[in-house]
């Protein structure tokens, strides 16, 4: 496959500097959290309105209670493939933070605040891509669609709502923050509860209950022991380990009574290959030994509730021989003059909604150090959102032109 690798236009002669931080600072102290009134709806129509102010056709798709998805697109002449950028509008919760989430200060060439590299910074970065995509004329092979979209750090409500929709790429980018690298593959992720009955008793007396926290302790003890070991055992090359933890536990009403009820909540991250069913069995497997064995022993598992609108998170299987793969990678070895590699250290994305639902070629790449996301002083440099604007302009560029199959 031909790669386009002359006459790239130069990206930083078609905006500045000062131009990309100032974006950047005004997404930033636009709060978009869950407990913020209407929750990502301010930063949708900032989004919306910029981007018309800059000649971008930009609409407001409302999804859930007036929280929108920033729906904006450059038309292509129909000569090649077309491309989605997509990125979340909202972030996690700000209590944390030892800095002001929101003063979006800058120190050191880099900026600082509640969601600086997850993923406001690579937001910035699309919007500013679209925007010098129309300053040069450059006129893109097929459509480069931008998808501001919601509720990623919850249910995904924004990109399901665009796999259900009509809108559709021949290969996307999510934006997630990557450090240089990049993601064909990551874990699927699922939220269970285990829910451990007993039977309440005075505490007096209790060998005429049956307690529901020790049931909990066998049952944790029993997939540590029978469980943790399948785990370790299961890998795929290009999204890790199969892994779990157990995040909280929650049982009984005082200390004064045997409890008769306890909810473990665990987060299980699956690689291709297994399935949210095939998950669920596993842990089925181990409350039906664990009954067999002890009679007074009931629990059942399920689906956090709430976790989830429709769609199940599943992982991503982009494969390395995609034309985004070849291109993303050529364009991110012209900034950082070395070849890039591979990571399996990505999260679970909305990538894996678009792959696998609307059948979309996805690519994890964004501007930033991924263990800063959710942190006390989270931040991404200038430097990073710079070359990510090359390097999303260099993809529009080699991707675009590129004559569909």
């Amino acid at each position: 496959m031909i790669i386009l690798t002359t006459n790239l236009f130069d990206p930083r002669k078609h905006y500045s500097e000062d131009e990309l931080i100032s974006l950047t600072q005004s997404l930033i102290r636009i709060p978009s959290h869950k407990d913020t009134p209407g929750q990502e709806k301010e930063i949708a129509y900032f989004m919306n309105e910029y981007l018309k102010n800059h000649s971008i056709d930009s609409v407001l798709h409302p999804v859930i209670d007036e929280r929108p998805n920033v729906i904006a697109r450059i038309s292509g002449n129909g000569t090649g493939h077309s491309l989605m950028f997509n990125g979340h509008t909202d972030t996690v919760l700000p209590y944390n933070m030892t800095i002001d989430p929101y003063a979006a200060e800058i120190k050191d060439g880099k900026i600082y605040g509640r969601g600086a590299v997850d993923m406001k910074g690579a937001l910035a970065c699309f919007m500013m891509t679209l925007i010098i995509l129309r300053r040069t004329g450059f006129v893109p092979g097929g459509d480069v669609i931008f998808t501001g979209v919601i509720g990623e750090e919850g249910k995904s409500e924004g990109t399901e709502y665009i796999v259900k929709s009509d809108i559709r790429a021949d290969a996307a980018i999510v934006g997630e923050p990557s450090d240089y690298e990049y993601a064909v593959g990551h874990r699927g992720l699922e939220w269970f509860d285990v829910i451990i009955y007993g039977k309440a008793s005075h505490s007096g007396r209790p060998d005429k209950g049956v307690n529901a926290i020790e049931h909990a302790m066998t049952f944790i003890q029993r997939v540590k022991q029978d469980l943790y070991p399948v785990l370790k055992e299961k890998y795929d090359e290009y999204s890790g380990e199969s892994v779990m933890n157990f995040g909280t536990i929650t049982g009984g009403t005082e200390q004064s009574t045997v409890a008769d009820r306890c909810v473990i909540r665990l987060d299980r991250r699956y690689i291709p290959g297994e399935t949210k069913e095939s998950v669920m069995a596993e842990y089925q497997e181990i409350i039906d030994r664990i009954k067999a064995e002890d009679p007074t022993f009931s629990a059942e598992i399920r689906v956090t509730p709430d976790s989830l609108l429709e769609l199940y998170h599943p992982p991503l299987i982009t494969s390395v021989n995609e034309p985004i793969v070849s291109a993303l990678r050529e364009s991110i070895k012209d900034i950082i003059h070395r070849e890039p590699t591979i990571t399996r250290g990505i999260g679970w994305s909305d990538a894996g909604l678009l792959k696998t639902y609307a059948n979309i070629p996805t690519v994890v790449f964004g501007p930033g150090d991924l263990s800063l996301a959710h942190t006390e002083e989270e931040h991404v440099s200038t430097e990073d959102l710079m070359n990510a604007v090359d390097i999303y302009c260099h993809l529009v560029q080699r991707f675009t032109t590129l004559a569909p199959e």
